[in-house]
């Protein structure tokens, strides 16, 4: 088995809390640690790959597979990142700082076992965690320009 790397741990932490790098720019982590080309704006492509990249650094028996006990460490690594970045930017998305009335219900279900799940065995394969990854970016661009940017993020109109 590999031992999950930091890189996980900063892949996490765009994919689940990506407004928080900054209390003035909502989603800049996010398009720090997922813009590859460094065009400011994150593309399909870019997506995938980060989302591929991120599977991997959980497969932690390099199976292609996400079992039970690899997924809840995904959840575990995601919640730890939630907290901190909450506490850490003075309670973004919870209704104080400049994260005031940022909606991360999508967000955060769109990470959840259930979504990623497709054929309901309780394990989520390569396959799925991928074929879901069109379905994840069209939730994230907003504004539906085909690029998930920093507009993208912050409070719902």
């Amino acid at each position: 088995m590999k031992p999950i790397a930091s890189t996980a741990l900063a892949l996490v932490l765009g994919l689940a809390l990506p407004l928080a790098a900054q209390p003035a720019s909502p989603g800049a982590h996010f398009i720090e640690n997922w813009d590859a080309d460094g065009d400011g704006k994150v593309s399909l492509a870019e997506a995938s790959e980060k989302r591929a990249d991120l599977f991997t650094m959980f497969d932690q028996d390099e199976d292609d597979v996400l079992s039970s006990g690899e997924y809840d460490a995904f959840d575990e690594t995601r919640a730890e990142d939630l907290a901190n970045n909450a506490e850490a930017h003075g309670g973004m998305g919870k209704g104080k700082g400049a994260g005031q009335g940022v909606d991360l219900g999508d967000h955060v279900r769109s990470l959840d076992r259930g979504f990623a799940d497709a054929d309901g065995d309780g394990t989520v394969s390569r396959a799925e965690f991928e074929g879901i990854s069109a379905t994840w970016f069209a939730q994230r661009d907003r504004d539906g320009d085909g690029y998930i940017t920093t507009a993208d993020f912050g409070p719902r109109g």
